[in-house]
């Protein structure tokens, strides 16, 4: 599915933030990436869509290099490729069926996506989402009006609208409480398992990574350290991620 080699990026030269990453991520499943802040872990999933230009290596997502494309053969890419922000990114004065139709701005063309004029498809695919994260009676709320974890779950929608093949999400539990977070994840993992879309999500919480995930990959100083199964994942190799072992108790 997704291919990443040799994968560096600097923002100040001489400084890199990430050092040779090589990943293979398969069709199906849950990767969580863990890691002290300023390790790279962000800076790894937004590269992977070229949020964040990489400064050397290949990323092959379904048969292309994602790093070599143009900028119009990159938005064609993009449409693959969802993803779920930890600040939910929703255009806070729209609807929220107005923010998940958003997720097919790639699929219609300027005109009608400025006259808001969606196919009937699309808009029956919304209220299905909206059912799936459960906010069926939402269609007509203003962003800015939702909680936390209700913004969460449009981001979710609105990602899992594009039919995409692969779903980063950057954090997505941080700014939420331990309770909204579980919810978040269990909606997410559910959504990957049953539609097929393998899922590789960035985040601070070792123990919510443990539980949803399939595979983890442990990060320190720009580089991967580990790579395996949440039940490989020791207390001594926790500290060689994330450095000594006074958090740990």
């Amino acid at each position: 599915m997704l291919s990443i080699k040799r994968l560096s990026k600097a923002y100040v030269a001489g400084k890199p933030v990430l050092i040779d990453i090589d990943l293979e991520i398969a069709s199906r499943g849950i990767t969580a990436i863990i890691g002290a802040s300023g390790t790279g872990k962000s800076t790894l999933i937004r590269c992977i869509n070229r949020l964040v230009e990489p400064t050397s290596g290949a990323i092959e997502f379904e048969g292309r290099d994602l790093v070599k494309l143009s900028r119009a053969s990159l938005r064609q890419a993009r449409r693959h490729i969802g993803m779920v922000f930890q600040e939910y990114n929703l255009v806070e004065r729209l609807t929220v069926m107005e923010n998940l139709l958003s997720g097919r701005l790639g699929y219609v063309s300027a005109w009608r996506a400025w006259r808001r004029k969606f196919p009937p498809a699309d808009i029956a695919r919304a209220f299905e989402l909206l059912d799936v994260v459960g906010l069926a009676g939402f269609a007509n709320q203003r962003a800015d009006s939702l909680s936390g974890g209700q913004r969460q779950r449009v981001g979710i929608a609105r990602a899992v609208m594009q039919q995409p093949s692969l779903l980063l999400a950057d954090e997505p539990t941080s700014s939420l409480d331990p309770k909204t977070s579980v919810e978040v994840m269990q909606l997410l993992t559910d959504i990957a398992r049953e539609r097929g879309i393998p899922v590789v999500i960035n985040m601070h919480d070792v123990e919510l990574a443990k539980r949803f995930s399939d595979r983890i990959v442990g990060m320190a100083g720009g580089k991967v350290v580990f790579d395996g199964p949440p039940g490989e994942l020791t207390d001594s190799m926790l500290k060689s991620i994330y450095g000594g072992e006074d958090w740990l108790h």
